[in-house]
This record gives structure tokens, sequence and C-alpha cells, in this order.
């Protein structure tokens, strides 16, 4: 065989042999993309993103949409070609799998954990908004975990109001710790509580629930700690976890499906508020954006946000909503064509709407490399 042909032979088994290997060899990588982006002022699946009843609203124009980002699953693994053409890719990330699923996380843990985080996101957005817009919301103490096994399963349930503990009336869930933290493992505890199915009529009501039962506990040892491993003696638990809930006084529905995480809240907060208010926010114009928020109006930062930036142009943003956290990132690869506006609140945002609906934008907060 002439030394030609023995060598393209050769060259052409070896591309052969790394294409299958590309293709076999599996690589402890995930990869992310742009996801779809929603129009919060407009609708999804036939259906209103944002419906709100028992106030009257304002019509709306232009766009405020919030952003995703496509990963691949957790029992996903890529192959060593995927994540090479990743890696080439300008509109992809490839990342460890860890980072994106940490400690051995499934996928169906992962998605019920963006589930409740997505949620929480809805209720800090209608919060912040109505606070933005003096509008005032009653907020309540209310039993959010029961531990299994503990003194309070089958007394107290998930959702049910606390209004007292020991006659003392609690205003904060570090109120209720507190109280039963005074107590001595093995004494009795009352809680003063409405139940979680009154406490949503009235809250469908647009009501402060009202009244209360009395519930002796009987308090118990906590259990050991994971740093030291020996039991805090000293430490009295019901076996319950204390959170927040809100009474809005009319209606917002959020309605968005098959996406998770608490990226969309600003997002969210804006549409709430063009849609209360007569004037219109966007002016018309293509906004998108990200950040979370709290229940006080704090922006804050948002993984994939390059990703982001790109779902967004692709769809015709031409301004982007960035958290400040993010400024940095965002700025050192921005799609050509798409302003970005740093924003550290919700009023931080509010205010830089405005700005673009008026045409006024060589004042808009920018974001720096640097």
């Amino acid at each position: 065989m002439p030394r030609r042909t023995a060598t393209m032979l050769a060259s052409t088994l070896i591309l052969i042999a790394l294409f299958c290997a590309g293709l076999l060899i599996k690589v402890p990588y995930s990869e992310m993309s742009p996801g779809p982006t929603v129009n919060t002022l407009g609708e999804a699946r036939g259906e209103p993103v944002l419906r709100i009843t028992g106030r009257k609203t304002y019509p709306t124009s232009g766009h405020l949409n919030m952003t995703t980002v496509r990963v691949t699953g957790a029992d996903y693994r890529m192959n060593l070609g995927e994540a090479v053409w990743g890696w080439l890719a300008h509109d992809s990330v490839v990342v460890p799998h860890d980072t994106l699923y940490p400690d051995g996380k499934t996928e169906e843990q992962s998605t019920q954990e963006n589930a409740e985080e997505f949620s929480q996101s809805q209720e800090s957005a209608k919060v912040a908004a109505l606070k933005e817009l003096d509008i005032p919301v009653a907020t309540q103490v209310v039993v959010s975990t029961v531990v299994k096994g503990s003194p309070s399963e089958g007394k107290l349930h998930a959702g049910d109001v606390i209004k007292a503990v020991d006659g003392t009336a609690v205003k904060e869930p570090g109120d209720v710790a507190e109280l039963v933290t005074k107590h001595k493992p093995g004494e009795d505890v009352t809680f003063t509580i409405v139940p979680a199915d009154e406490a949503a009529a009235a809250e469908k009501a647009g009501r402060v629930p009202e009244g209360g039962r009395k519930i002796t506990l009987t308090t118990e040892k906590a259990p050991a700690t994971e740093q030291g491993g020996e039991e805090e003696e000293d430490r009295a638990i019901v076996g319950i976890r204390a959170g927040t809930d809100h009474t809005f006084p009319f209606e917002i529905d959020i309605k968005l499906a098959d996406v998770g995480g608490p990226s969309a809240g600003l997002m969210f907060s804006l549409g709430i508020i063009d849609k209360l208010t007569p004037s219109n926010l966007t002016g018309g114009k293509f906004v998108a954006g990200t950040g979370t928020i709290d229940d006080a109006g704090k922006v804050g930062p948002i993984g994939g946000i390059n990703m982001k930036l790109v779902g967004a142009r692709d769809e015709g943003a031409r301004y982007f909503l960035t958290p400040d956290d993010n400024c940095a990132a965002a700025a050192s690869d921005t799609p050509d064509g798409l302003t970005l506006v740093r924003v550290k609140t919700l009023d931080d945002a509010r205010k830089s709407l405005e700005q673009i609906s008026a045409g006024k934008t060589d004042a808009l907060p920018s974001c720096s490399a640097g």
C-alpha cells in the first residue's frame, strides 16, 4: 500500500475514533442556553400573565419581558462532543454539573425547589409593587412547615395564622421561636391560631383573619446539632417553622407555567405597577430584564445573566434592566443593540422606565465592565 494512502487511511481511522470517543465519553458538565422570554403585560398560552380583579386597572402597551435560562437536566450527562460544541458556541455556556445541581440534587428536587422559589418570588413581587404604590398590605405570621413526629404534628398545620404565643402577640416569625424558647423542654406552651382554611377564606375576602383558638403543646428538647453533635438541653422546640403571609386588598393572579426560580420577581412587580397606574410605564418600548425582589423592593442578582441578554436581544428588546450585582458580567459581553440599565431597587427600575418612555435615555444609569 502506498505510503500516502496508508497515511490517509490512518488519519481517517483516527478521526473516526475521535468522533466515536466524543459521542461515547461522558463528561461532568451541563449546558446553559437562552430560554424563552415572556411579556408580563401580555399573555402566555392564551391567558393573561397578570390578572388583577377588584381594583381599577389601566391599558398598557410595549413589553416588560421576564427572561429565562434553559439548562440540561440533572440526570443528563453531556458527551465530550457536546461539551466542546458548547464551549465554542457564543450563545451557550458549559459549566460543571455540580454548579447547577450541587450535592447530588436530583432533577425532581431541583424542580421542586425552583417551584417554591418561583411561588415566593410572586408573593414578594406583589408586596413590593403595592408598597411602591403606597397601597397597604397586611402581614401576618403563619406556620410554614410542621416537622413530622414533633409535638405540633396533627395540632398545627401549614398555613395556620399564629396570632399569639402564651398570650403575647407575635409580629415577626422570630417572635415565635423567642417565646417558645423561654420554656424548658417538657413544659406547655399555648398558641393562639386561626386555622389555615379560615385564614384562606379571610384572605380571599381581602380581610385579616380575626379571633383564634388556643392550642396547647408540650415542648421537647431540640435535636442534636450538626456542628456539635450534642443535644441543646436548654432549648425547647415544638417542631414548626414560622414564616410570613400577606393579605392583599384585591386579587392579583400570576400565571406562568414551566418557569421556576426567583429571578422574574422584578419584572412581575413592574407589570403590576404598570397595570395599576394610568401612566404607560414603557411608552410602547420593548424592555426586558431580570432580578429577584424582596418585600421591601430590593433587587437581587441572578444566574445566567449573559444567556438572558442573548434571549432578550433575539426577541427584540432594546433595553435590559440589570441587577447592580450582575452589571459587570453583563457589560463584559453585551449583545449589539441592547442597552443595559442598572437597577438596585424597584423604585430605580420604575424611574428608569419613565425615562425610557419619555425618550430621556442619556441619563439612564448604566452598567460598566469595571
